[in-house]
């Protein structure tokens, strides 16, 4: 393979074409892509726009040359494609290494078990000269906030935020003439959110490397790019694009269609369901509750004759869970927020201290969830975890949504109110791994609905959502807690938390501070 650079500390930017380009993923009715005409010039600078499920994933993908449904001869096998895309002039397949591609799920790109390693990976394949690997692994790292940590630090030990930042600096490390980058900040704390982009920044004033970014906070990107393009959902007789221009012009000349559309123009926070004065369920009932609780994703391990327990991440954590109210758990990356979580809803064992459910059940009240069987947990403790990808069991999204109903003998009453309160109705057939980012979220969410558990646990649920996405899980959710369901969820996003109230988690480093 031709290395992506020409020279040392030199990089050719690349160049992109579509005409009439479509793409249809195998068993889906309807094309992800459809009648893409754009023209994105060398070194140009483009923040993609649209609706969740426009097929912005899914143009970032086929510009890396790494669509799931092409077979190994560049054929589409049962997905339909139609029209060209280029880079540099040729089908990006053949491109590879001209383009470095950060996904919305850092989970999938972490290759190497040491973070000095998974840095070089990217530029050990493009043949870069080894005594200049090292270096550039030592700047991407500087660049997207991660210096502090030494070249064998485990990747496993890294925080979902902190794996995101990883991928960017292996993609930094790469110099490619084209970066494409997928939700980048979406799991990150305000401050990386900030490290991230100004590290993007960086790489783009010294190598002048081409961009596509998608990302629906508009605020964040739209005065590093040159351009806006928004893409919109429909059929082949509609274009793909729906606006394109520089960002001041569209935003002012456009901002009403834009919040239509459900991006997330600047200073737009959509409506929510308000809350009901006085709910149905018991005054607040206590349904679990952490004391001195210390938590780590790490396992007892032996040593000669002894047992070495885990190195807590966190300790000291005191919180309840209490019927009809949210707990919103916030603080920066790598505190300890997803770890925290798994061990309240009783998937990981607690290192110290304890996890008590209170539940009125006939059966495992005032233990911890940890000790309940698999099916006396979904049921009463839901979790829906940071990567959707992870809850997936079946090839099709209505079959995702009957599996826990089904297992647990429980009606599926609630499965078509589900798929249309959560927009999922038009994908029943389609197979979850398919799905953007925003879609395998809210189907991530609904698998665990679907089994009607008391207490609801998500981590980062508005991830990949467009603004009017946001507001109908945020207000969905609302409704829950009116009906007595008790919502934790792990967030970077303000006005999430604002939108379903309730109190407050905030963990740092060392320590829990509850609001």
């Amino acid at each position: 393979m031709k290395p992506a650079h020409d020279a040392p500390g030199t990089v050719r930017p690349a160049a992109i074409t579509a005409r009439g380009w479509g793409w249809r993923h195998a068993g889906r009715a309807r094309p992800a892509v459809h009648s893409l005409d754009l023209d994105i010039a060398p070194g140009e600078r483009v923040l993609l726009l649209g609706p969740s499920g426009a097929g912005k994933s899914t143009l970032l993908h086929a510009l890396a040359g790494v669509l799931g449904d092409i077979n190994d001869d560049g054929e589409a096998g049962d997905a339909d494609e139609s029209g060209s895309l280029l880079v540099d002039g040729a089908p990006p397949r053949a491109r590879r290494g001209r383009a470095g591609l950060m996904q919305q799920d850092p989970e999938t790109q972490v290759v190497l078990s040491r973070v000095g390693d998974d840095v070089a990976f990217g530029a050990e394949n493009l043949a870069v000269p080894r005594d200049a690997i090292w270096p550039r692994v030592h700047e991407a790292l500087a660049d997207v906030g991660l210096a502090h940590l030494p070249l064998d630090h485990p990747t496993s030990a890294l925080s979902g935020g902190q794996k995101q930042r990883l991928a960017l600096a292996g993609i930094l490390a790469m110099r490619p003439g084209l970066i494409l980058l997928d939700e980048p900040t979406a799991n990150l704390d305000p401050d990386g959110v900030l490290e991230v982009r100004d590290a993007v920044a960086r790489s783009l004033d010294k190598t002048g490397a081409t961009l596509v970014v998608v990302e629906h906070r508009v605020s964040v990107w739209k005065d590093l790019v040159d351009r806006i393009v928004v893409l919109q959902p429909g059929s082949a007789a509609d274009p793909a694009v729906l606006l394109d221009g520089p960002p001041d012009r569209v935003l002012t000349e456009a901002q009403s269609m834009l919040a239509a559309a459900g991006v997330w123009v600047p200073g737009y926070v959509p409506a929510t369901r308000s809350r009901d004065a006085v709910p149905s369920h018991g005054a607040g009932s206590l349904l679990l509750a952490a004391e001195e609780l210390g938590v780590s994703r790490e396992r007892p391990r032996r040593k000669g004759f002894r047992t070495v327990p885990p190195v807590p991440v966190q300790e000291g954590i005191a919180a309840q869970v209490r019927s009809g109210q949210a707990l919103a758990i916030t603080g920066a990356n790598g505190a300890g927020k997803s770890t925290f979580a798994l061990t309240l809803a009783g998937l990981l064992e607690p290192v110290s201290g304890t996890v008590s459910a209170t539940l009125d059940l006939s059966r495992g009240a005032g233990i911890n969830p940890y000790k309940w069987k698999a099916e006396q947990l979904i049921s009463r403790v839901g979790t829906v975890f940071q990567e959707p990808e992870h809850q997936f069991v079946t090839g099709k999204v209505l079959d995702e949504l009957l599996f826990g109903p089904r297992h647990l003998g429980h009606g599926e009453d609630r499965v078509e109110e589900l798929l249309e309160r959560l927009r999922l109705t038009q994908l029943v057939d389609a197979n979850p791994y398919t799905l953007s980012g925003g879609e395998k979220r809210r189907l991530s969410v609904a698998t665990v609905l679907a089994a009607s558990p008391q207490v609801l646990i998500l981590d980062e649920p508005t991830f990949g959502q467009d603004a009017n996405t946001w507001a109908e899980l945020a207000s969905f959710l609302s409704e829950l807690l009116d009906s007595g369901t008790a919502v934790v969820a792990v967030t970077h996003d303000a006005e999430f938390t604002e939108a379903l109230g309730g109190a407050e988690l905030r963990m740092a480093a060392a320590e829990a501070v509850a609001q």
